[in-house]
């Protein structure tokens, strides 16, 4: 019977639990309380102070301004166990996705349930008077320079304009989707400027808004923010300033199979 009288007593009851409520005063002031009751016209809390149950007239507390506080930091526990519980189940879902991503160091395709390996491509340094053809380092000749990829289009074509990536590799200084500009038969990654004197070099791309999540260290799952438009583009991975440039193209065109194509 003093359980139900219990449950019953708690169900109509207004109560407010928490561990620290500010209980405001009309005339000024306020009391830290654990805990309070309004019963008829006395307001009954269990001050924190002094540990015990005090009772005070239910005219002299501002209830208005208790409770609207009180909502407020209700509503703030809410949203933070909201981004807690949406943080959590991200990092689940990234732990989940990390086993998907090969061990092996590389750019990795997500072609609908497979993982496909992306190969990197060779640069080619086209400046004013020379034509070099290397793999990661260029020598660049003081004046202007573009980095290229040959070939009209990338071996990997997508018809997904949001093509979502794996990115596993030793060392990432900078790591950004850039859309290429097409030439007659290559595609320009970057233009270079190297100063006459001096070692100074400045890179300019055309850089596409990317989400970059991070599953751990040295893992990266990269995708567009908006939809890309059908054309060129590719990963990249270089050091500002340092003529150090990685590139892993692919080309989107409507109505392409999502597959590598060696044509």
């Amino acid at each position: 019977m003093r359980l139900w009288i219990v449950i019953l007593f708690l169900v109509i009851s207004p109560t407010l639990s928490a561990q620290k409520i500010v209980l405001y005063l009309k005339g000024g002031g306020d009391l830290i309380v654990k805990e309070y009751r309004i019963e008829q016209d006395r307001v009954r809390y269990y001050s924190i102070e002094r540990s015990t149950w005090e009772e005070i007239p239910l005219k002299f507390v501002d209830l208005e301004q208790t409770r609207r506080v009180e909502a407020r930091k209700t509503a703030a526990r809410e949203e933070r166990a909201e981004e807690d519980r949406i943080e959590r189940s991200a990092i689940r879902k990234a732990r989940v996705e990390l086993h998907r991503v090969p061990l092996d160091y590389g750019v990795y395709f997500l072609n609908g349930d497979d993982v496909q390996l992306v190969e990197q491509a060779d640069v080619v340094v086209q400046g004013s008077k020379s034509r070099t053809f290397l793999k990661i380092f260029a020598p660049i000749v003081a004046g202007k320079s573009t980095m290229e990829v040959e070939g009209v289009e990338s071996k990997l074509v997508s018809e997904d304009g949001k093509p979502m990536f794996y990115v596993r590799l030793e060392k990432i200084t900078r790591l950004m989707m850039v859309r290429l500009r097409d030439k007659k038969k290559s595609r320009v990654v970057q233009r270079v400027w190297k100063q006459p004197q001096g070692t100074e070099i400045m890179e300019e791309q055309e850089e596409i808004e990317v989400f970059r999540q991070q599953l751990a260290p040295g893992v990266y799952k990269v995708w567009p923010v908006d939809p890309i438009p059908p054309g060129n583009y590719a990963l990249i991975e270089y050091a500002p300033g340092k003529n150090e440039l990685r590139v892993w193209d692919f080309t989107t065109r409507a109505g392409a199979h999502t597959a590598a194509s060696g044509s």
